[in-house]
């Protein structure tokens, strides 16, 4: 049958539905989850059969209703994150009732299309400068360089905001606020040593300072799609993630060459006595919430996210602090991050990934980033690829941690369809 013998309202049925997925895929949200959803919109529009098939820029769904079918390809702008977007949209699509008119669900598209971020760009930049000082005094950092951390984190997330404003390239954008924060940094550190404060050696806030480039919600999708074979979903998206990080990384190494900064050990961690504790508890649910805040999540959901980096980072780091290895320290903290989460979402009605990605980001090894920066800049083939290797291992168990979550917390990972 060709498509021009097709009814219209099916041919608007299916571009509804489409524009429906592409929203949510540009908000941040995995592939298998936007398929769900629009399953559960499809029977609500009568659709016999609904088969979608996803890539990170674009979509292909075939609909069949009675004894007519067709099909309608999607393309999607470039991926972003908005938490509240996330969470408007699965609720529209819980309220898809039977019978739902197309242009109604088109109609509240364009709604939740044109609602602005919930904050405005210096709120955000005010928040990610909160984040990135947390993630400094977290990874060994001093007063001094958590000031510096926070300048330049601020002031590099607010120059990214403007930038995207203007629709430039996500890659470009990310090299360039990466030269800027971390070089901020580094002019900050300088002007203390130049008043005769006793600036250390080390660079705990060097990547502190660029922690808010780190595609948190692309990695973490991707490797969930991965284990829903939503294959080329997932691989598109890792590409993608690994890309970021890849010019994110291209930034911090021009910065710390015109520096000279060096991949001095940093000192060991103070002992974990009680207003240590309470610190690092602090640290932790300030960072948690500024990502929250940066993913434009609503007041409950940062106020959860905080939480849930409190409680995940706080056992991750008493579990190193007591002999355990990084990384299976990381995979607990974790595990424990979405398990809560899937508690929380019984009285906060947000997606999973809202809660579980920013509350996880404070646990990136930035020790292990900053070595692997430096060491590959210098040259230092063997020690950098040993430092990325540690640091990956890490960053695998904060996925897998969430992973493991949703094994245990939801039937349909274990018992496959």
């Amino acid at each position: 049958m060709r498509s021009g013998d097709l009814p219209a309202d099916l041919r608007h049925v299916l571009d509804v539905l489409l524009r429906f997925g592409a929203m949510m895929l540009r908000a941040g949200d995995t592939a298998f989850r936007v398929r769900e959803w629009m399953g559960v919109i499809a029977r609500g529009f009568g659709l016999e059969a609904l088969a979608v098939h996803v890539t990170l820029d674009g979509m292909t769904a075939t609909a069949r209703r009675g004894g007519e079918q067709m099909t309608l390809v999607q393309e999607i702008a470039p991926p972003g994150i908005n938490a509240w977007r996330l969470g408007a949209l699965e609720r529209l699509a819980r309220e898809a009732t039977p019978g739902i008119a197309a242009g109604e669900l088109e109609a509240r598209l364009a709604t939740i299309a044109a609602e602005p971020p919930l904050c405005s760009i210096g709120l955000t930049a005010a928040a990610v400068a909160v984040a990135s000082g947390a993630f400094s005094y977290l990874n060994g950092g001093g007063p001094l360089e958590v000031v510096a951390a926070a300048v330049g984190g601020g002031v590099g997330q607010w120059l990214r905001s403007l930038l995207f404003r203007r629709r430039l390239n996500q890659f470009a954008v990310t090299a360039v606020c990466a030269v800027i924060a971390s070089g901020l940094y580094c002019l900050i550190m300088l002007a203390f040593a130049g008043v005769g404060l006793a600036v250390p050696r080390h660079a705990a806030g060097f990547i502190s300072s660029a922690l808010f480039l780190v595609p948190g919600f692309p990695l973490v999708a991707g490797l969930l799609d991965l284990l829903q074979h939503q294959t080329m979903a997932g691989i598109a998206r890792l590409a993608y993630g690994t890309t970021v990080l890849l010019s994110a990384a291209f930034g911090l190494s021009l910065v710390a060459a015109a520096a000279g900064l060096s991949a001095a050990s940093l000192p060991p961690p103070p002992v974990a006595e009680l207003p240590t504790l309470l610190l690092r508890a602090l640290a932790s649910a300030a960072g948690g919430c500024g990502f929250a805040i940066l993913y434009n999540s609503t007041p409950g959901t940062v106020l959860a996210v905080g939480g849930l980096a409190l409680v995940g980072n706080e056992l991750r780091l008493t579990l190193h602090d007591g002999g355990m290895a990084l990384a299976p320290a990381t995979f607990v903290g974790a595990f424990a991050v979405g398990l809560l989460a899937t508690l929380a979402r019984r009285r906060l009605p947000e997606p999973r990934i809202a809660l579980t990605v920013p509350g996880i980001i404070i646990m990136v090894p930035g020790t292990y980033a900053f070595q692997t920066v430096v060491l590959f800049e210098q040259g230092q083939m063997l020690p950098a690829l040993q430092a990325a290797s540690l640091g990956g291992f890490v960053v695998g168990a904060m996925a897998l941690g969430l992973a493991a979550a949703r094994f245990v917390s939801e039937r349909g990972w274990v018992v496959e369809s």
